[in-house]
């Protein structure tokens, strides 16, 4: 027996409740990556999406905890960190990062990790963009892919 994701094509979140929680910070980028993710879900028809703003990047697993605690299928978080002069980029993308593979792995719910870790604004526009390559939009089909192959597994 193989169970796999499906190619990403072809992903459906028929039956899935699916949150995006999304940083403030930086809003210029994350209103693009936010975007994507949700015209993603729709057309992969997500029974629901919940869109819910946080303020920043540090913020996003304490969320997405409470997101997967109160029932959701799968989570989203998204935000861009952009180096600087100093060390605070360092911080808030590895403590985030670490926060959200917790969440996923305390609470068993798929997170998205749609969190730009970039050394420049335009690196971190680009990623933004419409279209397919759209990070927010990948971040929101592999949490999908994830619940799905959670929900096989349950079943088998």
């Amino acid at each position: 027996m193989r169970v796999d994701g499906s190619s990403h094509s072809d992903v459906s979140a028929s039956g899935l409740r699916v949150a995006v929680v999304t940083s403030l910070f930086h809003a210029s980028v994350t209103k693009g990556l936010t975007a994507g993710a949700v015209a993603w879900l729709e057309e992969a028809d997500a029974d629901e999406i919940l869109v819910i703003d946080a303020p920043g990047a540090f913020e996003l697993p304490l969320i997405a905890k409470k997101l997967a605690e109160i029932g959701y299928d799968a989570v989203v978080c998204l935000g861009a960190v952009i180096e600087g002069d100093t060390d605070h980029y360092e911080h808030v993308a590895g403590r985030t990062s670490e926060g959200i593979m917790r969440v996923q792995l305390d609470t068993g719910v798929p997170v998205g990790f749609g969190v730009l870790t970039v050394r420049s604004l335009p690196h971190a526009v680009e990623r933004s963009q419409p279209g397919e390559h759209n990070k927010g939009r990948e971040a929101a089909t592999a949490a999908v892919m994830a619940a799905n192959v959670l929900r096989t597994l349950d079943h088998s």
